[in-house]
């Protein structure tokens, strides 16, 4: 029986043309372990996630993913935790509490299981994967295999009936992703789990599969069991072939006409029955005459004064133009060094010599902390001098020899871990670095670039770059790096050079070392025992990599026009003239009526007049300056008000208003609380409109209150300063990005939470209706399109919105709870008596909106676009 069923599955990520997954079909029996795998991008963490609901990534859908006879998408969220596991690539992005006993119980105590069965099934977890010596320790301690043996340890107590993996092993080290490895194998065998796993290492993944499916571009090109599909992909000639286990590869390649072997025992026992075997001579490395780039003399460091030294006397030299490679456990303390090595951390003991002053670039582990910017393209940009010969020669270089051209668009967190990787490698090589630092390179890319990235390395050797790199990928180092070392308790306890490193080890060593031991001699990587076998390998040169450095002294590049660069429209130009001859006649022959405006505002009319003049002059400003527009343009507007918003208007200019002045005038000034909730009610039924009848999920309400949370928190911070406030920028952005409705109740609730700190009374329903009117009408006008959305317009708008919206209820609100017969020429003068604190006011939201519009909007709109929240269609 089918324990999961996924038919014509076709998938696209928002604001991407191209499908992620296309027409995939794919039955899983129960109890079946089936590993997929496939180059970085191809769609299997895609595919995966649709498996598991709260994962499912947004976009546009057709297909369906059945679990047994019921489709995924309908089964509750408490079935969906029960039945369906899930682990992930990064260890400590799934876990949530500081202890271990506690994580293994979190999930059981979410779904209101009883104390005790918590507590046994909590034992009889620890017991089976062998937690219990570091039951009660705290997760931040946990190495890296035992944070992830711990996050399966914690899907498993839950009791699912299907696993899934997504590339649970791409982060730890070659002994503990066997141990993970094996402990998945006994869940299946032992208790009939449905595993479904990803990955790039297949050595002991695809021997432990029933069935194994091959990725590519969206589609699967093969499936079925292990040994078939590595035919297939042989008769198909696919880069897939580079990701299959070493036997594999190796008696593939010297055309073994039977089974092909998975394993080393199997690749051992067709070496034992190989009638011809050539030996292999291999010279000895001859001494390095190269200067020393890099020197570390003695280094201690800890990371705080009471705890354990991390690095304990650790010394060594590292030549011009050599790549080394250490290696090492989880948790040994190698990010560290290269942490210590960069200038990230300081040692308290100990040297570091650099060669004359050289540059040192380092590609961290977790390569998200180097993006930036909202595009691929921007953030490479970044990376490097426009004005530098040639920049855009090499840019173009780079994106196509780190395999980017299809994702120069994407934003760099909506790319898979491999696609990650890649972008972080080609932003750090755009620094033109002498020394390159690079922690786990080959993390959570395909067999396919590895290749690229050795060939990439070596063509950067070849400048006089010296490339120094941390690695759990035995294979690469040993088949690409000039000298390996051994990083183990603080110290290099061993180096040498690839083949006399690796020869002779019984773990830390290489499949094909392994599986050739005794039986041919000095035979380290795979393609000795393919000499030795009579075979041959064909060696093939990527041109572009080789014009990955350009000389400053070719020509110079072209200069590309910035497609960011906006041009000023003939309609913006027309109407900048006539807010400008408004402003001349004005300074000029006075052409506003003052007269009128006198006889409305009293002794103030000719200041009104002067602030109708300044007004001109700063639209006609606005219209001359070009404008970079903010967040991501999804749609046009029709300009039309939709039924929603017409009812948000309904409630917002008659509804809350009567509430409000029906309060001070019946209820008195006691009951401002009453009226604060009735406010906050009417507010939040134009709210729930938005979501015209549907379930809001989780993650739409927490952006909202997550909004609410910083508009409170802005205006607390800056008590100190009178009138100098951010909330009402904060609430003008969540009316930009989520709409008129979701800004008038951020505006609403703002108000009446931070009065908490301010104190509360009758003016704070009038602070409610003032801030949720901002944020209201500013929805209306940038959800309209009737502004652009840049930097100076919101600035602008946020100024006059403040002053003329919250002010201009502010002001008249003391008026009309204090006096008991408020009159016009009252109200008129409460305003200008208010009006230095409203200009205070005013600026300081036009200060706030021109530094913090453009990144927040930006993050926003790319949450709201990834996670499809709030519509504002």
């Amino acid at each position: 029986m089918e324990s999961i069923k996924i038919e014509n599955l076709t998938f696209t990520y928002p604001l991407n043309s191209a499908p992620s997954l296309k027409n995939v079909s794919l039955n899983v029996d129960k109890g079946e372990f089936v590993t997929i795998f496939g180059k970085s991008g191809c769609g299997k963490s895609t595919l995966l996630r649709h498996i598991k609901p709260p994962l499912c990534p947004y976009g546009e859908r057709t297909g369906e993913v059945y679990l047994g006879e019921r489709c995924v998408f309908s089964l509750s969220n408490r079935e969906q935790a029960e039945k369906i596991g899930f682990v992930m690539q990064n260890p400590d992005e799934q876990i949530v509490t500081d202890k271990v006993w506690h994580e293994l119980a979190f999930g059981l105590e979410n779904l209101g299981i009883a104390n005790d069965e918590i507590r046994a099934r909590v034992a009889e977890t620890s017991a089976f994967f062998g937690i219990s010596d570091w039951f009660y320790k705290n997760t931040d301690t946990l190495s890296g295999g035992q944070k992830q043996l711990l996050n399966l340890a914690s899907v498993m107590v839950m009791q699912p009936s299907v696993l899934i993996l997504d590339e649970p092993t791409s982060r730890l080290d070659p002994i503990s992703a066997k141990n993970f490895l094996q402990a998945v194998s006994n869940l299946n065998k032992e208790l009939g789990t449905t595993v479904i796993l990803t990955e790039h290492r297949l050595d002991e993944a695809l021997a432990m599969s029933d069935v194994c499916v091959a990725m590519e571009n969206g589609e699967i090109i093969a499936q079925g069991e292990p040994r078939r599909v590595c035919k297939k992909l042989e008769e198909l000639k696919s880069d897939l072939t580079l990701s299959l286990p070493v036997p594999a590869r190796i008696f593939s390649t010297v055309g073994y006409d039977g089974n092909l072997p998975l394993t080393v025992r199997e690749g051992r026992k067709i070496l034992n029955d190989s009638k011809i075997l050539n030996r292999l001579d291999f010279a000895k490395n001859p001494p390095c005459d190269k200067k020393c780039a890099l020197e570390l003399k003695n280094l201690y460091f800890r990371y705080e004064k009471d705890s354990p030294d991390i690095l304990k006397g650790l010394s060594a030299k590292i030549y011009e133009g050599e790549h080394y490679a250490i290696l090492g456990a989880n948790g040994a303390g190698k990010s560290t060094l290269l942490n210590v090595i960069s200038g990230g951390f300081t040692p308290y003991s100990g040297k570091i010599n650099v060669l004359n002053g050289k540059k040192i670039a380092y590609l961290p582990q977790e390569v998200k902390m180097i993006f930036s910017k909202n595009t691929v393209e921007d953030d490479l940009r970044e990376a490097v001098q426009k004005d530098s010969e040639n920049f855009e020669k090499r840019l173009e270089n780079v994106i196509e020899i780190c395999g980017l051209e299809n994702l120069t668009d994407r934003h760099p967190y909506d790319l898979s871990g491999g696609e990650q990787q890649r972008t972080a490698m080609a932003k750090v090589l755009l620094t033109e670095p002498d020394i390159l630092l690079l922690d786990e390179p080959t993390k959570g890319i395909d067999a396919h670039f590895k290749q690229k990235l050795a060939r990439l390395i070596k063509t950067l050797q070849k400048s006089g770059i010296t490339v120094v790199t941390v690695s759990h990928d035995i294979e690469f180092c040993a088949e690409f790096a000039d000298r390996c070392a051994m990083f183990f308790d603080g110290q290099i306890v061993s180096e040498g050079a690839p083949r006399e490193f690796f020869d002779g080890k019984n773990f830390y060593t290489t499949a094909a070392n392994r599986m050739s031991r005794q039986i041919i001699d000095n035979a380290v990587l795979e393609r000795d025992v393919i000499f030795a076998l009579g075979g041959k390998i064909t060696e093939t040169e990527d041109e572009s990599v080789s014009n990955i450095l350009l000389k400053s002294t070719e020509r110079k590049a072209e200069k590309a026009e910035n497609p960011s660069e906006k041009h000023i429209s003939p309609k913006r130009i027309a109407l900048g003239i006539i807010f400008a001859l408004l402003f001349v006649l004005q300074s000029r022959f006075s052409v506003y009526p003052t007269a009128v405006l006198t006889k409305i505002f009293g002794s103030f009319g000719e200041s009104a007049a002067q602030i109708l003049s300044i007004i001109t002059l700063a639209v006609s400003l606005i219209c001359f300056i070009p404008q970079k527009k903010i967040g991501i343009d999804t749609k046009k507007s029709s300009g039309k008000l939709d039924k929603r918003t017409l009812l948000a208007s309904v409630f917002v200019l008659i509804a809350v208003p009567l509430t409000v002045l029906y309060g001070v005038y019946f209820l008195g000034d006691r009951k401002f609380y009453f009226i604060s909730l009735a406010v906050i009610f009417e507010t939040l039924i134009p709210f729930f409109a938005v979501f015209e009848g549907r379930k809001p999920k989780a993650r739409e309400l927490v952006v909202i209150s997550v909004l609410c949370a910083l508009a409170v928190a802005g205006r607390t911070a800056f008590f100190m300063l009178p009138q100098f406030k951010p909330i009402v920028a904060v609430v003008m952005i969540s009316a930009v990005c989520f709409g008129a409705e979701t800004g008038f109740l951020v505006g609403a609730v703002s108000a009446f939470v931070s009065n908490f700190y301010f104190s509360q009374g009758p003016w704070t329903p009038w602070q409610m209706l003032a801030l949720g009117a901002v944020g209201f009408v500013t929805g209306i006008v940038y959800q309209k399109n009737i502004f652009p959305k840049t930097k100076l317009s919101l600035a602008v708008f946020g100024f006059f919105a403040t002053l003329i919206i919250y002010g201009g209820i502010m002001n008249p609100a003391s008026v009309i709870t204090y006096q008991p017969y408020p009159d016009f020429a009252l109200i008129v003068s409460s305003y200008w008596l208010g009006l230095p604190f409203d200009l205070v006011h005013a600026f300081s939201t036009a200060f706030f909106m021109w530094f913090i519009s453009e990144p927040l909007i930006d993050k926003l709109e790319r949450i709201k676009i990834k996670y499809g929240l709030v519509k504002d269609e």
